[in-house]
């Protein structure tokens, strides 16, 4: 199979007059398209945007501020997994006003659940009576039920933008973060079908399906998060969307299993900033959350004695 090469040429256009001569120099770069070795050349060899020979991809106004600030971080700690949890934070900082609205949306949803419930019972039979009652609840408590999704819709082209980053940054070929991954470039090395390697057995191996067997830490941490985060929002009153939802932690962590580790690490940590802010805003508002009645059940308080 043949390789395919690409080559970009930028420059201004030249007028030479009649019988005149002009000279130009062209210079080719053959190596490891590393942003620090380009950026050098393009300062001592004046030469402008030599670093766009990295392909930042469609969503380049992200990845290459997220590249900056991973390189800041990386080259501060020495360590690109924990520059990828700090990247996470500065994240989670600058969109934490408008996070902050559409979490406070959904803890009031819940809030308002069993008004909701009543409103269904009472007008299961006549929808748009439902609908009628449904919005002029949602106008009195000033709530905004597409509010929930705005987390969701700036998480994705951030998603993308880190996908990119890690997909195409020499930086993170073999960068180690800590223990079994060593590679933040590659998936998660382990796999809960051998025990984490206890098992002389390589799940890889299997035809097709190999790759979603190799269900390693990283991976069922991000289930166990966005289960976590899944369980603080308020269950769809449909219970065929209330099953889907259950499943979904689970079935996203089959296919971030073939995904590299440093995507997969920057997930879990959103997910854990997530939850401990809409915890936070839950208590605040006094909703009792699934944790919390887990950890009753689990814990129960002994009664005082009279």
């Amino acid at each position: 199979m043949g390789r395919v090469f690409q080559v970009a040429a930028m420059g201004a256009p030249r007028t030479i007059a009649p019988g005149a001569t002009a000279e130009v120099t062209t210079r080719l770069f053959a190596g490891a398209k590393r942003a620090e070795i380009l950026r050098g050349y393009e300062e001592s060899l004046n030469i402008q945007r030599f670093d766009d020979a990295i392909h930042w991809g469609m969503f380049w106004f992200l990845t290459r501020p997220f590249f900056a600030v991973l390189e800041f971080f990386g080259n501060l700690t020495g360590n690109w997994g924990v520059a990828i949890l700090l990247l996470t934070v500065v994240v989670k900082l600058v969109l934490f006003p408008l996070n902050n609205t559409a979490y406070e949306s959904m803890t009031k949803m819940r809030v308002v659940g069993p008004k909701m419930k009543e409103l269904q019972d009472k007008y299961k039979d006549d929808k748009a009576k439902l609908q009628q009652e449904m919005a002029a609840l949602f106008q009195k408590e000033k709530l905004n039920p597409l509010a929930g999704c705005l987390p969701i819709l700036l998480q994705m082209p951030i998603f993308f933008a880190l996908y990119k980053i890690i997909s195409i940054s020499l930086e993170m070929r073999h960068a180690q973060f800590v223990g079994w991954i060593q590679d933040l470039s590659a998936p998660d090395p382990t796999s809960i079908f051998n025990l984490f390697g206890l098992l002389p057995w390589d799940p890889s191996q299997v035809p097709i399906i190999g790759a979603f067997l190799m269900i390693g830490v990283l991976p069922i941490l991000y289930g166990v998060s966005m289960a976590a985060v899944q369980g603080l929002s308020a269950p769809p009153p449909d219970p065929t969307m209330a099953a889907v939802f259950k499943w979904m932690p689970w079935i996203f962590m089959f296919f971030f299993a073939t995904f590299a580790a440093g995507v997969v690490l920057y997930w879990v940590w959103s997910n854990v900033l997530t939850f401990i802010q809409q915890y936070v805003l839950m208590r605040k508002y006094g909703v009792e959350t699934e944790l919390d009645k887990f950890i009753a059940k689990t814990f129960p308080k002994k009664a005082k004695a009279s």
